[in-house]
């Protein structure tokens, strides 16, 4: 009875081999991707190739690469403060009006007046203004009774404006310039960042893509050990030195590995299509659609690593750690500003002045403008008004302090509380970011140790089953062991061989994951960046 129960379930096992290895050598879907893999054409790519290409053409550094590139003009934009401003002001007006006193002499009023001027000027680095003004104009009318018409006018002036308290200082003056400078340094370490992090995902997809294309080999060959297997098989059936029996066992193993080797393709391709993603490969019209053939192939070379070493460079080198360092100048700075805005204004201000008057000078009889009656007339030029003035000769200036403070500074007060509240929450990130790096060098450290260690015991265990299974052949050829011993040690082979390999992977994958981590990737391929 035991022994039918087994022959049931071995017949139940068969069957269901064969539906497998039927389905399996259903030729649409294996023709179609044999005919689509072959009207693509070969890239051939090494994993510094891949990398340089990614740096050069992945959307997403192309849309991370923008942020820096504003903050930058955003800077630009800023020191346009200290820059001397030009002003230039041209007026011209005519005014008609009754009289409305006697000595006006004349039924109507009529006025003509022009005037331009000119000012440079200057924010001072230190704080406040400095400006530079020149005026002239010309007066021209028919009222009665005039000594000078028409009479020209110019003044030069010099005026300064310097904050005593508030607004006091280069800090002050230039935060604007600071912050804008500040913020650009912030996102090109998030560029930065976000380069580390593709060159990384770059090498993750390269060599799964090489695992996949190594383990596709291991199953296509184990696939063929099986066919040789069954094909020897057959021909001692027919021979009679094997009963029929014994081709249901490579018959179905057969078709399982064919199902694992299919499995295996649509791996290579999910792989392929990762890594095609991430260089962006369409960007070029000779490269979109083609095969990645990685010319690199995973070896295993012991390597020690330092751990205080890896530590300090991550804490020191890492990009986003220079990032949080920045955004605290940030938050201190705002602070000193928030503080500086507790302060009362207390202004200094200085104005120095020149006038010079000019114009047609007018001789009255007997010297008496009230006769009205006009004998002759000196004639002056506006180049007079505006040489008098140049000279100094009429000096006038005038000094005063300006203070003001508000009755209450509770919003001043709340915006320093809140700039605090902002350093110290960029301070405690800091430390936990500080504190995450640390586990991840640890990790990443106990990674690379224990893959070195997988590596050595599966090339023993893979060595094993190469062994196991030659002798397990040759006592198939002698007649001392069956099919299903033969099949279960190639399969064992099949699996060390593949166990191996990803324990290389994975060990590689380590040490790309720890130069991420300590930001060695960035600055191995920061020359290489557009």
């Amino acid at each position: 009875m035991k022994v039918r129960v087994f022959l049931g379930h071995k017949i139940e096992l068969v069957l269901i081999g064969w539906l497998i290895f039927a389905f399996s050598l259903w030729p649409f879907p294996l023709l179609a991707m044999k005919e689509q893999s072959q009207s693509r054409p070969n890239l051939p790519l090494s994993l510094d190739d891949c990398i340089v290409l990614a740096l050069k053409n992945n959307l997403n550094l192309a849309v991370e690469k923008f942020a820096p590139e504003i903050a930058e003009t955003s800077a630009s934009r800023a020191k346009e403060i200290f820059l001397p401003r030009f002003e230039l002001n041209y007026g011209r007006q005519r005014q008609e009006s009754p009289p409305y006193w006697w000595i006006q002499g004349a039924t109507t009023i009529v006025t003509k007046y022009q005037d331009y001027s000119f000012s440079i000027n200057q924010q001072l680095p230190i704080g406040g203004y400095l400006s530079l003004s020149f005026q002239s104009y010309r007066s021209d009318t028919n009222q009665a009774f005039q000594l000078i018409n028409p009479r020209y006018g110019s003044t030069i002036r010099f005026d300064l404006t310097l904050p005593l308290l508030r607004d006091f200082g280069p800090k002050m003056s230039r935060r604007e310039i600071i912050l804008a400078t500040k913020n650009a340094e912030v996102a090109w370490k998030q560029y930065e960042a976000a380069i580390a992090e593709t060159i990384y995902a770059v090498e993750e997809a390269y060599w799964n893509l090489v695992f996949a294309i190594e383990n596709l080999k291991v199953k296509q060959a184990s696939l063929q050990l099986a066919r040789d297997l069954l094909r020897k098989n057959q021909k001692e059936v027919e021979v009679g030195k094997l009963a029929p029996i014994e081709l249901l066992n490579a018959e179905a193993e057969v078709a399982s590995r064919e199902a694992e080797l299919i499995q295996a393709e649509r791996v290579v391709e999910r792989a392929e299509q990762i890594l095609h993603n991430l260089l962006n490969l369409e960007a070029d019209p000779q490269k979109a659609g083609a095969v990645i053939i990685p010319q690199d192939q995973p070896e295993f070379i012991p390597r020690k690593a330092s751990a205080e070493e890896a530590l300090n460079l991550a804490l020191t080198k890492r990009p986003e750690i220079e990032q949080l360092k920045k955004n605290i100048e940030i938050r201190e700075f705002n602070l000193a500003m928030a503080k500086n805005e507790l302060l009362p204004r207390l202004d200094f201000q200085l104005a120095y002045w020149s006038p010079g008057i000019s114009g047609d000078r007018l001789l009255y009889l007997n010297d008496n403008p009230f006769l009205g009656v006009i004998v002759g007339r000196e004639k002056g030029s506006a180049s007079d008004s505006i040489r008098d003035a140049l000279k100094l000769l009429y000096q006038n200036w005038t000094v005063g302090l300006n203070l003001s403070f508000p009755l209450s500074n509770l919003t001043s007060r709340a915006n320093y509380a809140s700039a605090r509240l902002e350093l110290e929450r960029s301070q405690a990130r800091l430390k936990s970011l500080e504190q995450q790096i640390r586990l991840e060098v640890s990790d990443t450290l106990r990674d690379i140790e224990t893959n070195a260690k997988r590596v050595e015991a599966l090339r023993i265990a893979r060595e094993r089953a190469e062994k196991r299974l030659q002798a397990e052949e040759k006592k198939m050829a002698v007649g001392l062991t069956t099919n299903y011993f033969v099949l279960q040690y190639q399969a064992e082979l099949a699996n060390a061989r593949s166990l191996e390999l990803r324990a290389i992977v994975d060990y590689i994958l380590a040490w790309a994951k720890l130069e991420k981590i300590t930001g060695q990737n960035f600055i191995r391929y920061q020359e290489k960046i557009n």
